[in-house]
């Protein structure tokens, strides 16, 4: 069933999608936190374009983590599983302090991916967003609007697989966008990855410090 060996396999391939981005001027790969970033990683190397990470929080819902009843980014940002939070049933207060937690991740991961180097200026640049694939979508979502108050000059979404009717949604609010698989019926991202371990913060940071390409790219 796989159809990635793991998330450096996806992002070699995704990037072959990609090619007409390669070593372009005023473009940015951001990978979300943290699956995202090794796929990312391998996107920003074969296109010699400069990586960063884009920090998101899931908002899994309680007692079933894996699946999002929302998500949160940095600046108060979020965005909710309207119709996952009415089927369930799920409290506001649930809801307000899975955001409150999610929030302080986000501060914990900014500060130990960049200590006291800002984000990096997104106004004006045509930003790849990457994920290593889309069940609900919700953390993209949030990403993208949080990019959208920085006024990129395009978001372009990236990933190697995605359930078909989360493509649908993000290809309609996505200038561009680029999935490599819709498979129906969907299951799983990890699923479709022969290796799917967890993503830990010292791999994020091995990857965002890495030079990208035969250069090392600034950010």
């Amino acid at each position: 069933m796989a159809r990635f060996i793991d998330r450096t396999d996806a992002g070699r391939q995704l990037a072959k999608t990609l090619n007409d981005y390669r070593n372009r001027p005023g473009m940015l790969v951001l990978g979300l936190a943290r699956g995202g970033v090794p796929v990312a990683f391998e996107v920003a190397t074969q296109l010699d374009l400069p990586l960063d990470v884009m920090v998101v929080r899931k908002l899994g819902v309680p007692g079933h983590e894996e699946y999002a009843m929302g998500a949160v980014a940095p600046n108060g940002i979020q965005v909710l599983n309207t119709s996952a939070i009415e089927v369930l049933n799920i409290p506001d207060a649930v809801i307000t302090e899975a955001a409150k937690r999610g929030s302080l991740e986000i501060e914990r991961r900014e500060k130990a991916y960049r200590g006291n180097v800002p984000p990096p200026d997104i106004a004006g640049k045509k930003i790849i967003l990457i994920d290593d694939g889309l069940a609900t979508g919700m953390s993209l979502f949030a990403a993208i609007r949080y990019l959208h108050k920085y006024q990129p000059a395009k978001i372009i979404v990236a990933v190697p697989i995605a359930a078909a009717d989360t493509a649908r949604e993000i290809d309609q609010i996505a200038d561009e966008f680029y999935c490599l698989l819709l498979p129906e019926p969907f299951y799983s991202v990890s699923n479709w990855y022969e290796e799917f371990n967890q993503v830990n913060d010292a791999e994020v940071l091995r990857l965002i410090s890495r030079p990208q390409g035969p250069l090392q790219k600034a950010s």
